[in-house]
């Protein structure tokens, strides 16, 4: 098979939601129809001993939510299909928005009763940014809910994208029949006996006018549905695939994924309009996936997916050419040939090994502290893919060990976690205390369990009163020093050994920016 044929073959697309929409859920019955798994996991409470397949940190059985980014790979039509189930919670958001430098398109999961939350407004803001093309699930319609054309406003307003809906909810909450698909003209019922898994259990009608549809569905509900369906086709605009790549047009599915309502629609419709793997932009120039020479970039590290082999692993994207195994590549930034001999694919937490790899795939590198985010591996050429930059933090706290037997520990379990994205460490100029600063307040949380779980090491916090950490720069070197020295307190480094500027409010921030008109601050360490 040519690489054109393989390249065809693959769609890589991550699903992104607010906490709760029930995302994880979706990820677990696309997978099921996959037949990549035969039972679907509940992610409901610590006490079920079955959780989430693609939540697989044990932080994450125990507290039901997703807080890295999980890989998943299943054959569904012919295709390979690629999955990245990010985190919703608003804390790991650093870890999304790299994800969706990985993927080539996105499905966003929205609660049929909350609607657009700001966790969506957020990530949709930066795929939006990126043109990435958009699906939209509404979640739950077993339950009771906002109704549809209510909801399809709010998306366009609060989401600023333009929407088509694909399929049509019969009812809802208790009322809930089954879904219309506008996308092949036919109706879907579901027989109202909890979750199915088998597509047997669905009734089809390809007509409306259909007198069969009242006795289906009774006669309020049918009349409603022909009534929606209608307006829907006129006031939406039809779907056209050049304006859904674009990311002009978003296509909406309604469903129930816990029930399997709706899910198989979308999945269907979703393989045969969601592109191939797409160019992908470095600093130097754009790179097709039709290119012969393998090229790739390192969008997320995660330490101790296994907890008993201590293992570490780069998720890298394959942007062009055939990855394979023992062959030497070049890691561009430590301009240095490196070859792997056990490169894999996911299934969540299991892994295989595998000899080739093509554009759009994700293939995980065991990494013994060589990878951090943003690395690319190429077959020579020296490139630098763009859009995967850390973030100032929003919250800080001084870290201390709590431990003095178990330092190396600390020191070895801080390293890996920073390289992985999980926080940000600054030691300050003056006095080398360590700084943690991340995103969100749970992140602490997360960062004290590992360290104590995966490393051996305990670590208490103190609280630092932080406004922002901004990374600075000045072409002038007597300002330069001039600043590092009347600012000194408020000096610290990053891991990367790059300056940053610690501001205790924005009242101080916004005076020294003043002061100094040549230094440069910047909310991003991609500069």
């Amino acid at each position: 098979m040519s690489i054109e044929q393989e390249i065809a073959k693959r769609k890589t697309f991550g699903i992104v939601s607010h906490p709760d929409a029930g995302k994880t859920t979706l990820t677990e019955k696309l997978l099921l129809f996959g037949g990549a798994i035969q039972t679907a996991g509940a992610v409901k409470s610590n006490k079920i001993k079955r959780s989430a397949t693609s939540d697989f940190m044990e932080i994450e059985r125990q507290r039901g939510i997703s807080v890295a980014t999980s890989v998943m790979a299943f054959e569904y039509r012919n295709l390979k299909i690629n999955i990245l189930d990010t985190p919703g919670h608003q804390d790991f958001a650093e870890d999304t928005f790299r994800t969706l430098t990985a993927v080539d398109s996105v499905i966003v999961v929205i609660d049929v009763a909350k609607g657009v939350e700001p966790q969506t407004e957020k990530l949709v803001k930066v795929c939006r940014m990126r043109k990435t093309p958009i699906i939209i699930f509404i979640n739950k319609l077993d339950r009771e809910g906002k109704d549809g054309t209510e909801l399809l406003d709010e998306i366009e307003q609060k989401l600023g994208i333009n929407v088509t809906p694909l399929s049509w909810p019969a009812g809802m909450g208790q009322l809930f029949k089954g879904v219309y698909n506008l996308y092949e003209e036919r109706l879907v019922l579901f027989r109202a006996h909890g979750k199915q898994d088998a597509e047997s259990e669905t009734i089809e009608i390809k007509d409306l006018s259909e007198p069969r549809l009242n006795d289906l569905l009774g006669d309020r509900i049918a009349e409603e549905l022909r009534e929606e369906v209608e307006i829907m086709t006129e006031v939406y605009p039809a779907f056209t695939q050049e304006a859904y790549e674009a990311g002009d047009i978003s296509p909406v599915f309604f469903g129930s994924a816990i029930n399997n309502f709706g899910v198989k629609e979308m999945l269907d419709c979703f393989v045969e309009i969601a592109p191939p793997p797409l160019p992908r932009m470095a600093e130097e120039r754009e790179v097709l996936p039709t290119e012969p020479k393998f090229t790739g970039f390192v969008f997320k590290i995660h330490a101790n997916m296994d907890p008993k082999h201590r293992d570490r692993i780069a998720f890298l994207r394959i942007c062009s050419g055939v990855f394979k195994r023992n062959t030497n590549y070049l890691h561009v930034r430590q301009a240095k040939k490196m070859k792997f001999s056990n490169p894999t694919s996911f299934m969540a937490s299991k892994k295989t090994v595998i000899d080739d790899a093509y554009p759009g795939d994700v293939v995980g590198l065991y990494d013994s502290g060589n990878f951090k985010i943003g690395d690319s591996l190429t077959e020579g050429e020296v490139l630098h893919f763009q859009g995967i930059p850390s973030f100032s933090p929003e919250q800080f706290r001084y870290i201390d060990n709590a431990n003095p037997m178990k330092a190396k520990q600390l020191a070895k379990g801080l390293d890996q976690l920073m390289d992985e994205g999980v926080a940000q460490m600054f030691i300050k100029e003056i006095n080398n205390r360590k700084i943690i600063g991340t995103v969100g307040a749970l992140q602490f949380e997360v960062i004290q369990y590992r360290l104590e779980h995966e490393y051996g090491a305990s670590c208490t916090y103190e609280p630092v009163n932080l406004y922002k950490a901004c990374w600075i720069e000045c072409n002038d070197p007597v300002v330069m020093k001039e600043f590092l020295q009347r600012r000194k307190r408020d000096i610290a480094r990053d891991k990367d050994g790059k300056l940053v500027f610690m501001a205790e409010s924005a009242w101080i921030l916004k005076t020294v920016q003043e002061n100094f008109p040549k230094v440069k601050f910047h909310m991003t360490s991609e500069f």
